[in-house]
């Protein structure tokens, strides 16, 4: 598959999620699930007029190009205008609500003063490989491209194909010169040709394709359910659609942001109403999983890839969710994904598919673990739902149990009280104890240096935090059963072991992660650099209060090392990833300390770069080219949303 680096746009429902380019080319189409199975390696579209070679509508030298969005909604146009015939091409794409198609419609205007013979070419070409080989069929509307266990199905309405070429098309096709006297064949790429006939000047004529996906199922019942698909009323789907996103912005609006008043304010509420409109293409329906964003890079060139659930990202998520009232969604990652994806030791692994399966690892990040107790609790705080804590506590329990194993290994502490201790066990411990015996060392939450990591200390220091404060809520109700004397007293001995754990991390971090060289907290006592995450020390996890000396110290030593000449920041010194650039995360992360201090000047100064170098689309990217301004990697990350909607909060909520 060739590398797509930048998705520019995206569409999608429940089941389906589609990546595009700014010209309109379709990248990515996944389903059933926004993560796993992803088909094509390219679907081109093209046209050939009178007597040309074929015209690329994705890319042709006499192409203009404007894309946007229909208001509040996942419709996306693209407008195609070829400046040498003086044709223009309106492409809307948009997948139906309730049924897993997508919808191509183009229409198209001939704008010149002679005739336009048009020919509408599609070259489709999926992924294939030895255990599931793609073959395709053709049929009288378009082409039935199959392998084992599913079918990618493209057909147009109202129109018959005029010819196809199922092998050896990628010789002939860019002279749109197809032909195959085969219906059926074993080639993984096929194109197919509708004969739109003349266009005169001033005349438009519509041409609505649709891509269904499904199953690979017995042919006959293939057939007919494209001719089911064939009679919907697609214009019906597109009001339908369009009714049906901009009611989910009106619902999900959960800070009742005020209409904009100037064009700051217009650019904050359309990045505000984008992100309501990405989380639901990011979240698999079934569990709650929740992918980082969609994939970029399939074949591993520049990354691990992205089109996984991490249990960290998904935290910052679903307090963004809860903020946009989409509390349901936030329960559900907690009851079914965590806990279809936890340990039986009470940890979580680095990432999963949605559908709760293990997805590839390089390691382990303690942070993972220790933000899904701390996300518990804060979805308790929106919704008050004791049912929620209860449900979920024997699950926080484990991964508490696991994190004060994590903290007496590596920081060589027991957090017993002295009364509760037993001379023999501990003798028998400290005889049996060795190194090979502790808990895996952990990566930092940037999974690039692994070690003991200030950062991953408070998320473990916040939840202990969150698991005593759960205890407090629920009281007699933490037990088992009523009254069960023995499980109140042993919650009341965990209660005590956890207060004496977060005093000693603090005392940690104090003696271990403070440089009195720099004067400020380091990320780490190894390589002891500045690192943006320092400040989840302060927010979300507070161990620290904003205003104490030394975290004003470490915001001076952040702002001489990470912050850049444009306004950015860096994650860390020597960051070098896709070279090193600011990241709207580290900005925001800035501005939620600011918004902690009441320093309301520095919090918009850091949010505003945010604002300015969001994407053409409103989407925000993982990262800002410094010398553009301009998003130059992962576009639409959900976790730079939910940072910026956790901003938006503390400004308007």
């Amino acid at each position: 598959m060739e590398n797509k680096y930048f998705n520019e746009a995206m569409i999608g429902n429940k089941n389906m999620l589609a990546t595009y380019t700014s010209k309109g080319e379709i990248q990515r189409i996944y389903f059933p699930s926004k993560d796993n199975r992803q088909y094509i390696d390219f679907f081109h579209t093209g046209v050939k007029i009178n007597y040309s070679d074929l015209i690329y509508l994705h890319e042709d030298i006499n192409n203009i190009y404007k894309q946007y969005y229909d208001t509040d909604t996942n419709i996306l146009n693209t407008e195609i205008t070829n400046t040498y015939f003086n044709l223009k091409i309106v492409q809307t794409d948009y997948t139906m609500i309730k049924e897993n198609v997508l919808v191509k419609k183009y229409i198209f205007l001939n704008d010149g003063k002679i005739d336009l013979d048009t020919k509408f070419y599609i070259h489709s070409q999926l992924l294939s490989d030895l255990n599931n080989h793609v073959g395709c069929k053709i049929i009288d509307s378009g082409m039935i491209q199959y392998a084992h266990d599913f079918s990618f199905s493209t057909f147009a309405k109202g129109y018959s194909l005029l010819k196809h070429q199922i092998n050896g098309s990628k010789d002939t096709i860019k002279r749109g010169e197809i032909y195959d006297k085969d219906y059926i064949g074993m080639s993984n790429d096929t194109s197919i040709c509708y004969d739109l006939g003349v266009i005169k000047p001033q005349e438009k004529k519509t041409l609505e394709i649709c891509i269904l996906i499904g199953e690979n199922k017995n042919i006959s019942e293939l057939e007919d359910e494209i001719e089911r698909i064939k009679k919907i009323d697609l214009n019906k789907e597109y009001i339908n659609t369009k009714t049906y996103w901009r009611k989910y912005v009106k619902v999900h609006n959960g800070l009742n942001l005020k209409q904009p008043e100037n064009s700051y304010e217009e650019k904050i509420y359309e990045i505000y109403k984008r992100s309501i409109l990405l989380f639901p293409l990011l979240t698999n329906p079934e569990t709650g999983g929740i992918i980082a964003s969609a994939e970029v890079d399939e074949n591993f060139t520049q990354c691990g890839r992205y089109a996984y659930c991490w249990t960290r990202d998904a935290v910052f998520m679903t307090k963004a969710l809860d903020i946009l009232k989409m509390d349901k969604e936030t329960e559900k990652f907690y009851k079914k994904f965590c806990k279809k994806t936890q340990s039986k030791n009470g940890m979580w692994e680095q990432r999963f598919f949605t559908d709760g399966k293990l997805a590839p690892c390089w390691g382990y990040q303690v942070d993972e673990t220790a933000s899904v107790v701390y996300g518990v609790y804060e979805h308790y705080q929106y919704t008050k739902s004791e049912k929620f804590l209860k449900d979920n506590l024997q699950m926080c329990e484990k991964a508490i149990n696991f994190l004060k194993r994590y903290v007496k290994d590596w920081l060589e502490i027991d957090g017993k009280d002295k009364h509760d201790k037993d001379k023999v066990q501990e003798e028998i411990k400290a005889n049996i104890h060795k190194q090979a015996q502790k808990c895996h060392v952990s990566y930092d939450l940037w999974e690039m240096n692994e070690g003991i990591h200030l950062y991953s200390l408070a998320s473990i220091y916040a939840a202990f935090e969150s698991i005593l404060k759960i205890y407090k809520v629920l009281g007699s109700k933490a037990s088992d059963f009523e009254n069960n004397r023995l499980k109140e007293e042993k919650i009341v001995k965990n209660e005590r072991e956890l207060e004496k754990l977060q005093t000693e991390i603090k005392k940690y971090i104090d003696e271990t992660m403070y440089s009195e060289e720099k004067k400020s907290y380091i990320r780490n006592a190894q390589d002891q650099k500045m690192d943006i995450s320092i400040i989840g020390a302060v927010t979300p996890f507070k161990v620290f209060k904003a205003k104490e000396k030394k975290m004003i110290n470490t915001i001076e030593r952040i702002n001489l090392s990470l912050r850049t000449y444009t306004g950015g920041y860096q994650r860390f010194e020597q960051d070098h990833y896709r070279n090193g650039n600011p990241w709207p995360i580290a900005n925001l992360w800035m501005t939620l300390y600011y918004l902690e201090t009441g320093e309301k000047k520095k919090a918009k100064e850091t949010f505003d770069f945010v604002v300015k170098t969001a994407g053409k689309h409103n989407f925000l990217g993982e990262q800002i080219e410094n010398t553009t301004l301009k998003p130059n990697w992962v576009l639409g990350l959900g976790w730079s949303h939910a940072m910026f909607i956790i901003v938006l909060e503390k400004l308007y909520g």
